[in-house]
């Protein structure tokens, strides 16, 4: 009988792990959301710094590394002008959240707007970059992964070395 070999871990890997802790800080916010409690606030606060940090990050790898890469390789790019489109959206919607003086129901919304504008970006690089990636010649998505991950360590530490 013979064996399924599993795919080796490569760069659409990375970047939906990623996709997935996102959804997981989104889902954690909504049930924060729910909650009237004076000390959510803050829990709330905490919890959108840490999905716009992730999806900033996140951004720049892509915009960085990933992008560029399918754009050489694609015939058609229509898909990566649509996602830098999209990313532009969400950084707007990432720095009016970061910059909200208060966590009310305003802020609630930004944060609800993000993370459905998040799901419906994901869903079309899951179904259908990813897809195009990993069929495309030429593009080296394993090797790509390490590059992926050594930008992503680097912007995190950045990112939290500037947080006092």
């Amino acid at each position: 009988m013979p064996t399924t070999k599993r795919a080796q871990p490569d760069a659409c890997s990375l970047l939906d792990a990623d996709h997935r802790l996102v959804k997981k800080l989104f889902k954690a916010y909504e049930e924060l959301a729910k909650s009237k409690a004076a000390i959510a606030s803050q829990k709330k606060r905490d919890l959108a710094n840490e999905i716009c940090a992730e999806l900033s990050v996140h951004a720049r790898i892509e915009e960085e590394i990933f992008y560029p890469a399918l754009r050489e390789a694609l015939r058609e790019t229509d898909l990566v002008d649509e996602a830098e489109v999209e990313h532009a959206t969400a950084k707007d919607l990432i720095a009016q959240i970061q910059e909200a003086a208060e966590v009310d129901d305003m802020f609630d919304a930004k944060v609800t707007v993000l993370g459905e504008y998040i799901d419906h970006h994901v869903k079309e690089e899951r179904n259908e970059m990813f897809v195009k990636a990993r069929a495309a010649h030429g593009l080296d998505l394993v090797a790509m992964r390490e590059e992926l991950a050594a930008r992503k360590e680097e912007l995190m530490a950045e990112l939290s070395g500037a947080i006092p």
